[in-house]
């Protein structure tokens, strides 16, 4: 599958690992729509990237993605400016293990849920769409142990669940719909900055400097490359993919 004029709707866009799985999906021809929480970051990644890419082929919305009515703002943006959905990167996430880890939950697996779910709806052949590919942002702490963030974990892992089960399901792959799951290790983000830090919402950061020395950072392009491989090779459905910088790739 060639991304060149394909449509695509990535989350959590504006920095960090959502900005790279963007650029190299645009790199490779496709028009993307941007969504992200913070106004300001996506303002400034939208004038960055249209400086670099025809700006007809990117767009930016602010999109909360627990709000149901602002996923629909979204996905109906991406087919007034864009043309359609293609390919649908559910990225956006968060870290927090303090008072606050309910927005963890809320963030991460309730946002997962209705933005994937929305994405089958506006793919699947039966209900209007061209089909296409979903790919949803696991970790490799969905599928490892972590003393650094259970709650984060538990999401990560249920994320990796419940596409599965989306991809087992007959309705999705007689539609025309491939679901796959990304699952990197440590990533050079301000997420993973965040877990080396002492604070209220960080569960000892001693022990994730340790385990982050073992297992090393990798760069977004890293993540964004095999982002790209799940996306265009056709052959990649209910898939896997972990991914770190000791190890490199391998599919679960």
């Amino acid at each position: 599958m060639s991304v060149a004029h394909k449509v695509a709707l990535v989350t959590g866009a504006a920095q960090g690992i959502g900005r790279g799985l963007s650029e190299i999906l645009l790199k490779h021809g496709a028009k993307v729509l941007l969504t992200d929480v913070n106004q300001a970051a996506g303002d400034k990644t939208l004038a960055e990237l249209t400086a670099k890419y025809d700006q007809s082929r990117v767009a930016f919305v602010q999109c909360d993605i627990t709000k149901q009515e602002q996923l629909e703002t979204a996905f109906a943006t991406a087919k007034s400016q864009l043309g359609g959905i293609d390919i649908v990167v559910n990225n956006a996430g968060i870290g927090d293990e303090g008072d606050r880890w309910e927005n963890t939950v809320d963030v991460n697996l309730k946002g997962t849920v209705k933005a994937t779910k929305m994405a089958i709806d506006n793919l699947r052949k039966d209900r209007g769409g061209k089909g296409g590919v979903i790919v949803n942002m696991a970790s490799m702490a969905g599928l490892n142990p972590n003393p650094c963030g259970p709650v984060y974990c538990a999401t990560k892992a249920a994320i990796i669940m419940f596409s599965q089960c989306w991809g087992m399901n007959p309705d999705v792959t007689g539609n025309g719909v491939r679901i796959n799951i990304l699952a990197p290790a440590f990533v050079d983000t301000d997420l993973v900055k965040q877990q080396l830090q002492k604070g209220k919402d960080v569960i000892r950061p001693d022990i994730a400097a340790m385990m982050v020395e073992r297992v090393g950072i990798m760069p977004v392009e890293q993540v964004a490359e095999a982002l790209l491989e799940l996306v265009t090779d056709e052959s990649k459905h209910n898939a896997v993919l972990k991914i770190s910088a000791s190890t490199g790739k391998s599919y679960q």
